[in-house]
């Protein structure tokens, strides 16, 4: 070991003048507005403050002990096998590598608002094994190099398209940024810019037909994530070359969004994890070149997602396997899809998919959206998911996960299901839990954004910001409320240097009203809900911002086209969904059986003893009996007179921390 760690040493003193700018960058010069450093905030109590701390004590070592052990399937241990380490074979999905370094990103972003010894030495260990495998060239995907070191000459780089190379590839070049950006290190950037001079090599002279490898494509995002990091403008070069290799691909289908040129695609459709992807990738390349083919499609397919594809907690990709493009003439260009996104206002509940990854991928192309923008609309969506159908994903304990997350569960299903409707500690496609605990981990990213004399106020959260703006100097804030069970925040100035800058604070679309006083002194607002209020001044050490956003209960109906609601209703408070799980209705009554009426009276009252703290929505609806359905698909219409029930809705991110039971988020409504 002492060897082993002497030649990494070596090879990492050697290629950290890689790791330095090869050329003066503006970074996303064409955006609107600029992410914080990682680390410039952190959350500090309430809410997001208590997710994170989960995350950091239970989640990340219970993840690391899992990927590190063998019980299940090999994540850490391929790497040892790899390497030369270990004896074996590879075990596992293909794209285990690349939720290892999801894990490393999740552990880096931690480091940097919370440094600790453990977190440091396991890292490091890591990545000296990580480095030992990676060949001379700068290759590294674990089931090729475990193959060829078993034996198997058929094992080469790029010969199955669907072996996530690329995807693995894409998440190793953004972990090892982010843990350059917590760490100072260069040892796991070292490893990703080798990687990346291999790719370079591999595309010069390649053809769509290896570019037809990049399913689920992370890499777009990861190159210009190196760009950014080093300044080597070769890494946005390739990221480019990607794009263009992807529309000239002959034998493509959606379930990669390769059936047609990305440039005239009009709407999501297709793999819905691999599409959120491609689509923040693009936006990802559009900030750093301003290339209008890659804008132009993507405000049509965000309508479309938006407008006829998104579920109401924002989870996207409805179907667990649909054909698209469906119902077409031209019959041999339909391809089977795995978590399709499916038709316009086609969102069945009980059979939803939601992949707790696609919603991530909603979050990160809409955030990237609102970079390039600096609209508020974007950040709406991405709040709407954040809240609801990502954590929903993970259990209050921080170590069960869904994989997808349905809007509806009965007892029995309809139909034979293949994932849990319960949180389990593993699944087969381990892809999702690592996303959350990266996504937790980095979640101050999305709260705040800065422009040239600007601080973006995003995410409401108590938090404080320390950055620098050009031209203003140091710029500190602390944030202090109880978002989101109300709707009152309180923003702080604890540091300036007096000179000019603006305070952008977003009104969310949801918010009926919002009221805006600075120190105590009520200001004339005029932007709608849905954008953002703009304050300027000469902001000094003292002074006081109070928002106060309308933050009401309402009742939310579908579109008639999506025929599965009709005649039902939803819940939401603020950004939080609601639903009813069956452990809050009288013994015998069924989510199915409750009817709401159009007028009821819902009260909001937060119950610190349930669920870990959360606001409740409590009222009077109806449940109607419904006599036994069994061996029924029609029957004559039966009347029976409604009774009275106490009515208690949670939050839907909280469902199924109580065990088994049934749950709905859309109601039917009472009959009139």
């Amino acid at each position: 070991m002492k060897t082993l760690l002497g030649l990494f040493l070596i090879a990492t003193l050697w290629l950290t003048s890689a790791a330095e700018p090869t050329a003066t960058k503006e970074l996303r010069p064409f955006a609107t507005a600029q992410p914080l450093a990682l680390g410039e905030a952190r959350w500090t109590s309430g809410f997001w403050a208590e997710r994170f701390d989960l995350c950091r004590t239970n989640m990340l070592p219970g993840m690391g002990r899992l990927m590190e052990g063998t019980n299940y399937t090999q994540f850490f241990h391929n790497f040892e096998i790899a390497a030369g380490l270990a004896e074996g074979k590879y075990r596992g999905a293909p794209f285990n590598d690349g939720d290892f370094y999801k894990l490393i990103e999740a552990a880096s972003a931690s480091y940097a608002t919370s440094p600790n010894d453990f977190f440091d030495r396991n890292l490091d260990r890591a990545i000296t094994v990580i480095a030992q495998v990676q060949r001379e060239d700068g290759y590294i995907h674990t089931p090729v190099l475990v193959a060829q070191r078993n034996g198997d000459t058929n094992a080469a780089p790029f010969k199955d398209r669907n072996n996530f190379e690329m995807y693995n590839l894409g998440h190793l070049m953004t972990a090892a940024c982010v843990h350059h950006q917590a760490t100072g290190k260069t040892n796991l950037l070292a490893v990703a810019i080798k990687a990346a001079e291999f790719l370079v090599t591999t595309f010069s002279n390649s053809s769509p037909e290896v570019a037809r490898s990049s399913v689920c494509p992370s890499h777009y995002m990861g190159m210009v994530d190196l760009y950014r990091e080093t300044g080597d403008r070769r890494y946005l070069e390739l990221a480019k070359k990607f794009f263009e290799l992807r529309s000239q691909i002959k034998d493509g289908g959606d379930d990669n969004q390769d059936r047609i040129p990305f440039e005239r695609q009009t709407s999501a459709m297709g793999h819905a994890v691999r599409a959120n992807y491609l689509y923040a990738g693009a936006t990802d390349l559009f900030m750093e070149t301003g290339d209008t083919n890659l804008w132009r499609p993507l405000e049509p397919i965000w309508h479309n997602l938006i407008e006829e594809k998104m579920y109401i907690t924002g989870g996207c990709g409805a179907l667990y396997d649909g054909a698209s493009p469906d119902g077409s003439k031209d019959q041999k260009n339909i391809t089977r899809v795995h978590q399709a996104y499916g038709r316009n206002y086609q969102l069945p509940n009980t059979t939803a998919h939601c992949e707790t990854c696609a919603n991530i991928g909603n979050v990160l192309w809409n955030w990237r959206m609102f970079l390039a923008t600096g609209e508020a609309r974007f950040i709406d969506v991405a709040e709407l998911a954040l809240y609801n159908s990502v954590l929903s994903g993970v259990s209050l304990n921080g170590t069960n996960f869904f994989y997808t997350n349905p809007l509806r569960v009965t007892d029995p299903l309809p139909t034979e299901l293949r994932w849990s409707r319960q949180r389990v500690p593993f699944m087969s496609s381990f892809c999702c839990p690592p996303n959350l605990v990266r996504t937790i981990a980095e979640s101050t990213e999305y709260a705040y954004a800065k422009s040239a004399d600007a601080i973006w106020v995003n995410l409401y959260g108590a938090s404080e910001l320390e950055t620098e703006l050009p031209g203003v100097g140091k710029v500190k804030l602390a944030q202090e409320t109880e978002y989101p069970w109300n709707g009152r925040v309180r923003i702080r100035v604890t540091e300036t240097g007096g000179k000019e800058f603006a305070l952008k604070l977003r009104i969310p679309g949801w918010a009926k009203s919002a009221a805006v006083r600075i120190n105590h002194r009520p200001t004339q607002i005029s932007s709608m809900p849905g954008s953002y209020y703009e304050m300027r001044g000469a902001w000094k050490a003292g002074d006081i911002i109070d928002l106060d956003l309308q933050m009401d209960t309402e009742l939310i109906e579908a579109n008639p086209l999506v025929e599965e609601t009709l005649g039902q209703v939803a819940i939401k408070r603020g950004p939080i969904v609601y639903c009813l799980e069956s452990v809050d209705l009288p013994r015998g009554v069924r989510p199915l059986d409750v009817n709401l009426p159009s007028d009821i009276k819902l009260r909001a009252r937060y119950d610190q003893r349930l669920l870990g703290g959360v606001v409740v929505l409590e009222g009077t609806a109806f449940a109607r009996t419904n006599a036994n359905w069994s061996g029924q698909l029609y029957r004559e219409l039966k009347t029976s007179k409604p009774a009275p029930i106490k009515l208690r809705l949670i939050p839907y991110s909280v469902w199924a921390n109580r065990g088994l039971g049934e749950m709905s988020v859309w109601l039917p409504l009472a009959r009139e």
